[in-house]
């Protein structure tokens, strides 16, 4: 089974761009990829682009080999821009598999370990009262896990963190007393605090308030998060933005972190996502899934966590607390669809996931920026 085309969508769904890849193939069977790198589409198009020269009349089926081909290909291997496209496409070649064999995705990393995928879903309102009644809210709905807001000052394009670790601390120990022991609390600090701010932010609460503490500082420098790991008690989540097992291995081999937040669009895919989830379990460290993107990448994570045995919970942006306000059903009519807390694994063959392809031809890339955030001295801080 020859690849045929390689063909990238870069195009505005409803609240945001999306990189989406179709491979097909001179048998009929196509597949469907997906790209992590949000804000820089246009850069990862052009990766694909010059992947694709190449890659057309190749076997479809030898994914591995095309996988280190396409890393070790160029001098300048590597890196989130080439890492995103490799992604998008190893996706893409395993719903092509899966649908030649007539197999679930799953399959083809080892088969099933679960039925159903735990997820933890975010607050969305800040730190305040109405956040605590959305935790309660996503217990009464049948979470068990969540991830809480952090405070900032919010469509004002300032961030100070001093002010933030201390609105958010408080509230964190709030929600500790008011949702329970039983449940799951973790915040997200988007790499926004120092190793100072970090450490002031976990010492003005409990012991015992929060379960996971997500990426606190930026990650370019593994020798920061391990002195960070030698004055915090607080489980940390890392690696959303690694992109590739190399990126992960000091943070493994070291025992800095709990919870891999692995992203399988950003790290090559899912032929390097079953690599990092291996090491992962060697070392006790759990996958803990990024998953902020579409409906492919929702289905590639699912068949990824319904094959490793070390799974905690995939991150979903669809609950009470968080309503993003758009249907994308009538551009992925076929998607997976949360139960309560849980996505159920699904047996159709490949990803199992249908895209309105002449729907998506219609739409066009919207250049979107991050907020690019300052300190009230003026000073670039990090988004």
């Amino acid at each position: 089974m020859k690849i045929t085309a390689i063909i990238p969508y870069a195009v505005w769904v409803g609240t945001r761009n999306q990189l989406i890849v179709k491979v097909e193939t001179d048998e009929g069977v196509f597949g469907w990829g997906e790209s992590g790198l949000s804000g820089r589409e246009k850069a990862v198009v052009g990766a694909i682009e010059h992947y694709r020269e190449w890659l057309i009349g190749r076997d479809a089926f030898n994914i591995g080999a095309l996988w280190q081909e396409m890393y070790r290909s160029q001098y300048f291997e590597g890196g989130r821009v080439l890492q995103a496209a490799i992604s998008a496409i190893d996706i893409a070649l395993h719903d092509i598999k899966g649908k030649a064999l007539g197999v679930p995705v799953y399959d083809l990393l080892g088969g099933k370990q679960r039925d159903t995928i735990p997820t933890f879903a975010s607050t969305s309102a800040p730190p305040g009262e109405e956040m605590i009644e959305q935790g309660k809210a996503l217990i009464e709905a049948g979470w068990t896990a969540m991830r809480l807001s952090p405070y900032h000052h919010r469509n004002s394009g300032t961030y100070e963190p001093r002010q933030s670790i201390a609105t958010t601390a408080k509230w964190c120990v709030r929600a500790r007393e008011e949702l329970g022991d039983e449940v799951v609390l973790g915040v997200d600090y988007h790499h926004r605090l120092s190793i100072a701010e970090t450490v002031s932010f976990c010492q003005k609460m409990p012991s015992g308030t929060l379960d996971f503490l997500e990426e606190p500082i930026r990650d370019e420098t593994p020798e920061a998060y391990e002195s960070l790991r030698t004055m915090v008690d607080v489980p940390f989540a890392i690696g959303e933005e690694f992109a590739s097992k190399w990126q992960f291995l000091p943070y493994i081999e070291r025992g800095i972190h709990q919870f891999n937040r692995i992203d399988v669009c950003n790290v090559g895919g899912l032929t390097e996502s079953m690599k990092v989830a291996g090491w992962s379990e060697a070392h006790y460290v759990d996958m803990m899934p990024h998953n902020p993107l579409g409906p492919i990448c929702t289905a590639a994570t699912i068949h990824f966590s319904a094959a490793v045995a070390n799974f905690s919970w995939l991150e979903t942006r669809t609950s009470v607390a968080e309503q993003l306000g758009f249907d994308n059903s009538e551009y992925f009519p076929v998607q997976p669809r949360i139960e309560g807390a849980v996505y159920r694994v699904n047996d159709a063959p490949g990803l199992g996931i249908e895209v309105n392809e002449e729907l998506i031809k219609q739409q066009s890339f919207k250049f979107w920026e991050a907020p690019h955030l300052k300190r009230q001295d003026g000073s670039v801080t990090n988004w």
